[in-house]
């Protein structure tokens, strides 16, 4: 994901996010909503495809701010 930040698709994230216990809201349909409760940071991500790379790096901050750190 940090590699190539490009292509990635809601449910891809939505599982990552399942398997690292981030609160997954959607949010009228349009929008996927990301929460930590160990974070205060809040991704917003629009849920058409492509995700744009500013997406997946806030995306990739709530992971690190969480404390969960991948190469």
């Amino acid at each position: 994901m940090r590699n190539n930040p490009k292509d990635w698709r809601i449910d891809s994230l939505e599982t990552i996010a399942k398997k690292l216990d981030i609160q997954v809201r959607k949010s009228g349909g349009s929008h996927v909503v990301f929460m930590h409760e160990n974070s205060d940071i809040v991704v917003t991500i629009p849920a058409k495809r492509p995700i744009k790379p500013i997406y997946i790096n806030q995306f990739l901050a709530l992971i690190n701010d969480i404390g969960i750190y991948y190469e």
